[in-house]
Protein backbone atom coordinates (compact mmCIF):
# COMPACT_ATOMS: atom_id res chain seq x y z
CA UNK A 1 0.00 0.00 0.00
CA UNK A 2 1.32 3.22 -1.00
CA UNK A 3 0.48 6.30 0.73
CA UNK A 4 0.32 9.99 -0.47
CA UNK A 5 1.08 13.12 1.30
CA UNK A 6 -2.07 15.60 0.50
CA UNK A 7 -0.02 17.52 -2.02
CA UNK A 8 1.16 14.42 -3.68
CA UNK A 9 -2.44 13.18 -4.03
CA UNK A 10 -3.64 16.76 -4.79
CA UNK A 11 -1.22 16.64 -7.71
CA UNK A 12 -2.30 12.70 -9.01
CA UNK A 13 -6.17 14.04 -9.09
CA UNK A 14 -5.55 17.08 -10.78
CA UNK A 15 -2.99 14.96 -13.75
CA UNK A 16 -5.64 12.08 -14.21
CA UNK A 17 -8.25 14.83 -14.60
CA UNK A 18 -6.21 16.30 -17.65
CA UNK A 19 -5.52 13.12 -18.70
CA UNK A 20 -9.48 12.76 -18.92
CA UNK A 21 -10.34 15.42 -19.89
CA UNK A 22 -8.26 15.96 -22.46
CA UNK A 23 -9.15 16.08 -26.27
CA UNK A 24 -7.21 13.68 -28.68
CA UNK A 25 -6.04 16.19 -31.73
CA UNK A 26 -9.04 17.05 -34.75
CA UNK A 27 -12.28 16.51 -31.36
CA UNK A 28 -14.03 19.70 -31.13
CA UNK A 29 -16.40 20.65 -28.93
CA UNK A 30 -17.17 20.42 -25.45
CA UNK A 31 -19.32 18.63 -23.19
CA UNK A 32 -19.62 19.63 -19.75
CA UNK A 33 -22.04 18.26 -16.72
CA UNK A 34 -23.46 14.78 -16.52
CA UNK A 35 -22.39 13.78 -20.15
CA UNK A 36 -18.91 14.77 -19.48
CA UNK A 37 -18.88 12.28 -16.40
CA UNK A 38 -20.81 9.95 -18.22
CA UNK A 39 -18.21 10.18 -21.03
CA UNK A 40 -15.63 9.30 -18.65
CA UNK A 41 -17.16 6.72 -17.22
CA UNK A 42 -18.03 4.95 -20.39
CA UNK A 43 -14.45 5.44 -21.35
CA UNK A 44 -12.72 4.58 -18.53
CA UNK A 45 -15.20 1.15 -18.61
CA UNK A 46 -13.91 0.65 -22.34
CA UNK A 47 -10.70 1.10 -21.02
CA UNK A 48 -10.98 -1.60 -19.01
CA UNK A 49 -12.13 -3.79 -21.11
CA UNK A 50 -9.79 -3.30 -23.78
CA UNK A 51 -6.46 -4.03 -21.16
CA UNK A 52 -8.45 -7.58 -20.63
CA UNK A 53 -8.41 -7.97 -24.28
CA UNK A 54 -5.48 -7.09 -24.80
CA UNK A 55 -3.87 -8.93 -22.42
CA UNK A 56 -2.97 -12.04 -24.09
CA UNK A 57 -1.48 -9.90 -26.51
CA UNK A 58 -4.24 -10.64 -28.93
CA UNK A 59 -7.19 -8.66 -29.38
CA UNK A 60 -9.53 -10.70 -31.62
CA UNK A 61 -12.53 -9.56 -33.69
CA UNK A 62 -14.44 -11.62 -31.17
CA UNK A 63 -13.40 -10.06 -28.67
CA UNK A 64 -13.71 -6.37 -30.20
CA UNK A 65 -17.48 -7.45 -30.95
CA UNK A 66 -18.05 -8.63 -27.21
CA UNK A 67 -16.77 -4.98 -25.93
CA UNK A 68 -19.38 -3.41 -28.53
CA UNK A 69 -22.13 -5.69 -27.31
CA UNK A 70 -21.06 -4.98 -23.75
CA UNK A 71 -20.71 -1.30 -23.78
CA UNK A 72 -24.35 -0.92 -25.70
CA UNK A 73 -25.87 -3.27 -22.88
CA UNK A 74 -24.32 -1.75 -19.93
CA UNK A 75 -24.97 2.12 -21.10
CA UNK A 76 -27.52 1.57 -23.62
CA UNK A 77 -25.21 2.80 -26.69
CA UNK A 78 -25.11 3.27 -29.92
CA UNK A 79 -23.06 0.41 -32.11
CA UNK A 80 -21.58 4.19 -34.18
CA UNK A 81 -21.03 5.84 -30.51
CA UNK A 82 -19.25 2.41 -28.81
CA UNK A 83 -16.82 2.27 -32.02
CA UNK A 84 -15.62 6.20 -31.03
CA UNK A 85 -15.51 5.35 -27.19
CA UNK A 86 -13.20 2.34 -28.37
CA UNK A 87 -10.80 4.75 -30.54
CA UNK A 88 -10.87 7.23 -27.52
CA UNK A 89 -10.10 4.55 -24.98
CA UNK A 90 -7.38 3.42 -26.92
CA UNK A 91 -5.38 6.51 -27.08
CA UNK A 92 -6.41 7.31 -23.45
CA UNK A 93 -4.86 3.41 -22.76
CA UNK A 94 -1.43 4.80 -24.84
CA UNK A 95 -1.11 8.01 -22.56
CA UNK A 96 -1.78 5.79 -18.87
CA UNK A 97 0.80 5.40 -16.85
CA UNK A 98 -1.23 2.69 -14.76
CA UNK A 99 -4.74 1.58 -14.45
CA UNK A 100 -5.79 3.47 -11.38
CA UNK A 101 -6.41 5.84 -13.79
CA UNK A 102 -9.69 4.01 -14.81
CA UNK A 103 -10.37 2.16 -11.77
CA UNK A 104 -10.50 5.43 -9.57
CA UNK A 105 -13.20 6.86 -11.95
CA UNK A 106 -15.16 3.43 -11.80
CA UNK A 107 -14.64 3.72 -8.00
CA UNK A 108 -16.43 6.87 -7.55
CA UNK A 109 -19.63 6.31 -9.96
CA UNK A 110 -19.98 1.99 -9.35
CA UNK A 111 -22.22 0.50 -7.11
CA UNK A 112 -20.80 -2.61 -5.15
CA UNK A 113 -23.12 -4.22 -7.61
CA UNK A 114 -22.23 -2.44 -10.81
CA UNK A 115 -18.78 -3.22 -10.37
CA UNK A 116 -19.90 -6.96 -10.09
CA UNK A 117 -21.54 -6.80 -12.93
CA UNK A 118 -18.21 -5.19 -14.34
CA UNK A 119 -16.31 -8.47 -13.42
CA UNK A 120 -18.66 -10.61 -14.74
CA UNK A 121 -18.58 -8.79 -18.29
CA UNK A 122 -14.44 -9.07 -17.83
CA UNK A 123 -14.80 -12.55 -17.01
CA UNK A 124 -17.37 -13.23 -20.33
CA UNK A 125 -14.53 -11.18 -22.04
CA UNK A 126 -11.64 -13.31 -21.07
CA UNK A 127 -14.08 -16.53 -21.68
CA UNK A 128 -14.90 -15.21 -25.79
CA UNK A 129 -12.02 -17.96 -26.75
CA UNK A 130 -12.78 -20.56 -24.41
CA UNK A 131 -9.41 -20.77 -22.29
CA UNK A 132 -8.14 -18.71 -19.14
CA UNK A 133 -4.50 -17.03 -20.31
CA UNK A 134 -2.31 -16.50 -16.98
CA UNK A 135 -2.08 -12.77 -17.76
CA UNK A 136 -6.25 -12.51 -18.17
CA UNK A 137 -6.22 -14.28 -14.83
CA UNK A 138 -3.61 -11.78 -12.90
CA UNK A 139 -5.16 -8.65 -14.62
CA UNK A 140 -8.71 -9.41 -13.44
CA UNK A 141 -7.93 -9.99 -10.05
CA UNK A 142 -5.44 -6.71 -10.21
CA UNK A 143 -8.75 -4.62 -11.70
CA UNK A 144 -10.64 -6.16 -8.76
CA UNK A 145 -8.08 -5.55 -5.69
CA UNK A 146 -8.48 -1.64 -7.33
CA UNK A 147 -12.19 -1.58 -7.12
CA UNK A 148 -12.00 -2.65 -3.69
CA UNK A 149 -13.98 -5.91 -4.00
CA UNK A 150 -12.55 -8.70 -2.31
CA UNK A 151 -11.24 -11.67 -3.92
CA UNK A 152 -13.87 -14.19 -3.29
CA UNK A 153 -16.51 -12.16 -5.23
CA UNK A 154 -13.75 -12.15 -7.90
CA UNK A 155 -14.37 -15.57 -7.66
CA UNK A 156 -17.89 -15.68 -7.48
CA UNK A 157 -18.14 -13.66 -10.68
CA UNK A 158 -16.00 -16.13 -12.50
CA UNK A 159 -18.16 -18.84 -11.43
CA UNK A 160 -21.44 -17.19 -12.48
CA UNK A 161 -19.61 -16.79 -15.90
CA UNK A 162 -18.43 -20.33 -16.02
CA UNK A 163 -22.20 -21.89 -15.46
CA UNK A 164 -23.47 -19.20 -17.50
CA UNK A 165 -21.01 -20.55 -20.08
CA UNK A 166 -21.98 -24.37 -19.66
CA UNK A 167 -25.79 -23.20 -19.26
CA UNK A 168 -25.52 -21.75 -23.06
CA UNK A 169 -26.54 -18.63 -21.87
CA UNK A 170 -23.73 -16.70 -23.48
Amino acid sequence: IIYLKKKDEKEMFEYLKNILTTKPAGETGVVQGKDSEDKKLQTATCALFIEMANADNNFTDEERTKIIAMMQKLFSLEREFVEELIQLSETKIKKSISLYEFTSIINISFSKDEKFELLKNLWRLIYVDDKLDMHEDQLVKKIGGMLNVEHQTIISAKLLVKAELKSGKI
